[in-house]
């Protein structure tokens, strides 16, 4: 796997979600891609992130399937390799 090799990140949001914004604005800033699933305008999405999460809350973030709830920069760096 080379380095440039980016896991695949998908947030589940809500348009009224302050950190759902915060977090979409740091991946772009970070260039990051990802997809952007509203929760509030599918729900068959809200229950798979419910089913796979045990999470109602948003922002859902997955990356390479792994879930983390909430803005965590942190694990979100780590995840990334974000220095």
């Amino acid at each position: 796997m080379e380095l440039k090799t980016q896991p695949k990140v998908v947030i589940f949001t809500t348009p009224t979600c302050s950190y759902c914004n915060i977090a979409k604005r740091y991946f772009r800033e970070k260039k990051i891609k990802f997809t952007d699933v509203d929760v509030s305008r599918d729900q068959r999405a809200a229950a798979d992130m419910q089913r796979r999460t045990g999470q109602q809350g948003v922002p859902v973030i997955m990356i390479a399937n792994k879930p983390i709830v909430g803005f965590d920069k942190t694990k979100i760096n780590n995840m990334l390799n974000i220095k």
